[in-house]
Order: structure tokens, then C-alpha cells, then sequence
């Protein structure tokens, strides 16, 4: 017998929250990387320049847990439940809204 795995739905709006936040403010290890790497082989001085300004907002981004660029689109997710879950505490829908809501207001 499949045992129902009960979701709270302030537990999802915590986690997009914490996710949107995360991805607004960092880049991935894999993606600093490959700017350094760029970095290091680029041989015009604007691009150089360019490259270090890049990494220089990247830095600030993570240190104040600030957005990386003004510009941050449209917030989309793409979620996925299996069908032994049960959420409970609320609307999924509404508690993703709310995740997106606190990320935007409080960073």
C-alpha cells in the first residue's frame, strides 16, 4: 500500500520564497566559473572589462543578497507533485503565489 505524503502549504510558500530569492541574488558555482574561465582567456580589454564588471555584480549580488540585475522577467514555476501527495493548509496555487509575492516584496 502507497503511504500519502501530507504537504503544508506555509512550507511551500516558504520554499519558493527561499528559491526565488536564491535565484535572483546567485549565480551557480558552474556559472562563476566559466566568467572566470572567460575572464582569463579574453583578449579584447572591453570585454575584460566588461567580464570584470560582471563578476564585480555577481559579488555584491551574494554579499548584500541583492537582485543581480534590475531586470528580473517574469517569475515562473514549474512544479511537479506525485500523485501520493496530499496538500493540505491551504490552496498549492495560491501558497506558490504567496512564495513569489514575499520574494518580490522582500527582496
Amino acid at each position: 500500500m502507497t503511504k500519502v505524503r501530507e504537504i503544508s502549504c506555509p512550507l511551500v510558500t516558504e520554499a519558493v520564497k527561499r528559491l526565488f530569492l536564491e535565484a535572483n541574488t546567485s549565480l551557480g558555482e558552474d556559472v562563476m566559473d566559466a566568467l572566470y574561465r572567460a575572464r582569463e582567456t579574453e583578449t579584447s580589454e572591453l570585454g575584460r572589462y566588461v567580464l570584470d564588471q560582471i563578476l564585480e555584480n555577481a559579488a555584491v549580488a551574494e554579499k548584500w543578497k541583492a537582485p543581480l540585475c534590475q531586470d528580473t522577467g517574469f517569475a515562473v514555476v514549474f512544479l511537479e507533485i506525485g500523485q501520493d501527495v496530499h496538500v493540505i493548509d491551504g490552496d498549492l496555487h495560491e501558497a506558490v503565489r504567496e512564495g513569489i509575492r514575499l520574494a518580490y516584496t522582500e527582496g
